[in-house]
């Protein structure tokens, strides 16, 4: 929080503040979203697994490139962490700054989620989802935000003086230990900031905190991806609930969250090959 009239205005102040804004990263450049490409692939596509998150717990999961998948509400209001990490390194992962610096502090259809350097280029894409109604409400709140890191225990004894090993940062650490078959001081390092997948959140208009209120999701909501490389998933279905008054509790009603993967029927992706590196990590070798 920002410490304010310490000092005294200089003259000009207004003129300072008035100065007009202008977009630190335009996307004019980017490929646009192809919305007839995904909802072609879309179709005839077949399920192939389906993975329950149990609340306060945390589950991998691997999603070919080409492939989709959807995060589901199924019995209650529930929100997600979601990492991403490349299947084949994951010393390539999911770049929430970034992807906030490109997109903003809220993703939805249309959006890609960019992984970090020195790659950067698009892991998934946002193709469907099913909150895209909710906008930014009269708070500045809103769905899917790549603001927050995920609660975890370090946070919760500085602040709290307690410790809660069930925070989506541990719950994240033990599922990508048990699928990486490494003890969990050896992967830590690679659980990262996520996507906070059904979570309302915003920055407070007084003193520009980061705020979370109660998710707007209902069981049969869902947020669909598609795979543009090979990738490893983590998601943990978060102690908080819908984050409606805490998101490290024992006491808060919390729900499973389900993930479906599905394959394109065949032939649906002639057109398509998997992102590949940023073009400067390919030209200096950096990756």
């Amino acid at each position: 929080m920002k410490i304010i009239n310490l000092s005294p205005e200089p003259n000009d102040a207004e003129t300072r503040r008035s100065i007009k804004p202008v977009i630190s990263y335009p996307i004019d450049n980017l490929p646009a979203y192809d919305a007839g490409f995904y909802k072609s692939a879309c179709e005839n596509m077949n399920l192939t697994e389906s993975i329950i998150i149990p609340p306060r717990d945390a589950r991998t999961f691997e999603v070919p490139a080409g492939y989709f998948f959807r995060i589901v509400s199924r019995e209650g209001p529930q929100v997600g962490d979601l990492n991403l990490w490349n299947k084949n390194n994951i010393n390539e992962r999911f770049f929430s700054g970034k992807t906030r610096a490109l997109y903003g502090t809220h993703v939805s259809t249309g959006d890609r989620l960019y992984s970090n350097l020195p790659f950067l280029r698009p892991l998934a894409t946002i193709t469907h989802d099913t909150l895209d109604w909710y906008g930014y409400d009269d708070d500045g709140g809103s769905v899917h935000d790549v603001i927050g890191t995920r609660c975890d225990p370090y946070t919760h004894v500085a602040l709290n003086n307690e410790e809660y090993h069930y925070c989506c940062h541990s719950n994240l650490c033990r599922a990508l230990s048990d699928q990486q078959q490494k003890p969990i001081n050896e992967i830590e390092h690679h659980v990262h900031d996520v996507l906070n997948v059904f979570m309302c959140t915003g920055f407070t208009r007084d003193t520009h905190q980061y705020f979370m209120k109660a998710s707007p999701v209902r069981p049969d909501d869902y947020i669909e991806f598609f795979a543009e490389i090979d990738l490893l998933c983590g998601l943990s279905a978060c102690p908080g609930g819908d984050c409606s008054s805490s998101h490290s509790s024992d006491s808060a009603a919390c729900y499973p969250l389900q993930v479906d993967i599905y394959k394109p029927a065949e032939g649906a992706l002639k057109q398509w090959s998997p992102q590949a590196s940023n073009k400067y990590s390919r030209n200096h070798g950096s990756s």
